[in-house]
C-alpha cells in the first residue's frame, strides 16, 4: 500500500517441530489463540520449509486502519480452509512453523530491525520466513535478513502501489517508501499490478531499470507471467501486498485502488512462479485491514497462502 504517513528484545527457543522456533518475548497476547494456522499438526521430526512471523503493525499509517488485525484474521480463517487441493487432486497440507507474535514499537525503525532479527533466526535454523502484516513497511526488515543469506536476490513485488516514495509526509521508513528502501539495498526490484503513483515516483522510476508491470498492461498483455518471470534472478524475495487484487475481490485493505488484478490472475503467476527454476526464499503476505463482520478478504487471504505454500513445497 502507497498512500499513508509514517509514522525487548526478541528471543527465539525451539517449539512445535525439529528447527521450529518462537518468540518467547514477543506479544504472545491473552487473545492470540494457540490454536495452530491451518490446524496443522506439529511437524515431528520433518522440518518446515517456511516459518510463519505474525507482524500486527499499523504504525504509518494514515487512511484506512487496520492490518495490526491482519495476522489473527488470517489465523482464524485459516481453520476453514480445505487442505484437499482440486487443483492438485490431493491433500496438499504443507510443513508449516510458525513463532508467536511479534510485539512490535510504534517506531518503525524499531519495529523493522525486530522483524529482520526475527527473520534472521530462522534463516540462521534453514528455513525461510514468510512475514504476515501488518503493514508493507515491515517487509524491509526481512528482505535485508535475506539478502545477507542471499546477495543476488530479485524481490518480486506485487502491489496496486509503485511504494518508491523518498519520504512520506516526513517518515523515510513509511509503507509508501518500501521499495525506495529495498531499490537502496542495490536490489532488483520487479513491481506488477501496479495502477498508482505520485509524480516524484514516476520521475524517480525513469532512467532506472526497474521492470513495472502495470495492471493495464497485465489487462491487455497475454504472456504477460511468463514476462515476469523472465526477469532476472533465481532466487527470489516474493513480497504480496493484497492491495494488488481489485477491491471488488479485497476490500480490506488500507487504500483499496481500481483495477487491480483478479483471484484467478494472481493464482496463474503464483502457479507459473512455483513451477518455474526460481527459488522463493523468503515472502511476506501484508496489508490485510480485516472488516468486522466480512469474513471473506480474511478467508481469500488464508487460501491464497495455503495455495501457495502448498506449491512451493520441497
Amino acid at each position: 500500500m502507497d498512500h499513508g504517513a509514517c509514522r525487548r528484545h526478541l528471543h527465539l527457543r525451539p517449539a512445535g517441530g525439529k528447527g521450529l522456533s518462537t518468540a518467547s518475548g514477543s506479544a504472545r497476547g491473552r487473545s492470540w489463540p494457540t490454536r495452530p494456522f491451518y490446524d496443522l499438526p506439529p511437524a515431528g521430526a520433518e522440518t518446515p520449509a517456511f516459518v510463519i512471523i505474525p507482524a500486527p503493525y499499523e504504525g504509518t499509517v494514515s487512511y484506512g486502519k487496520g492490518t495490526a488485525q491482519g495476522p489473527r484474521a488470517i489465523l482464524r480463517a485459516s481453520w476453514e480452509v480445505e487442505h484437499f487441493d482440486l487443483e492438485l487432486g490431493r491433500d496438499a497440507r504443507p510443513a508449516l512453523g510458525a513463532i508467536p507474535p511479534l510485539r512490535l514499537p510504534q517506531n518503525p525503525a524499531r519495529a523493522i530491525a525486530l522483524v529482520e532479527r526475527a527473520a534472521a533466526k530462522i534463516l540462521d535454523q534453514g528455513q525461510r520466513p514468510l512475514l504476515l502484516g501488518g503493514e508493507h513497511s515491515l517487509s524491509l526488515g526481512a528482505i535485508r535478513a535475506v539478502q545477507r543469506r542471499h546477495p543476488r536476490l530479485t524481490v518480486l513485488h506485487l502491489d496496486a502501489h509503485a511504494d518508491r516514495r523518498d519520504q512520506y509526509e516526513g517518515v523515510a521508513l513509511s509503507h509508501a517508501c518500501v521499495m525506495r528502501r529495498v531499490s537502496e539495498l542495490g536490489l532488483p526490484v520487479i513491481s506488477a499490478g501496479v495502477r498508482s503513483l505520485s509524480q516524484e515516483e514516476h520521475d524517480w522510476l525513469r532512467g532506472r531499470r526497474q521492470k513495472i508491470f502495470w495492471a493495464d498492461e497485465i489487462r491487455r498483455r497475454a504472456g504477460w507471467t511468463q514476462a515476469v518471470l523472465q526477469s532476472r534472478g533465481r532466487e527470489v524475495y516474493l513480497s504480496l501486498d493484497v492491495d494488488v487484487l481489485d477491491p471488488s475481490e479485497m476490500p480490506a485493505t488500507g487504500a483499496p485502488e481500481p483495477g487491480g488484478l483478479s483471484w484467478f490472475q494472481l493464482l496463474d503467476l503464483i502457479r507459473r512462479l512455483a513451477a518455474s527454476r526460481k527459488t522463493i526464499v523468503g515472502l511476506d503476505l501484508m496489508e490485510l485491514a480485516p472488516i468486522p463482520g466480512l469474513h471473506a478478504p480474511d478467508f481469500l487471504c488464508a487460501r491464497l497462502l495455503f495455495f501457495l505454500l502448498a506449491r512451493l513445497q520441497p
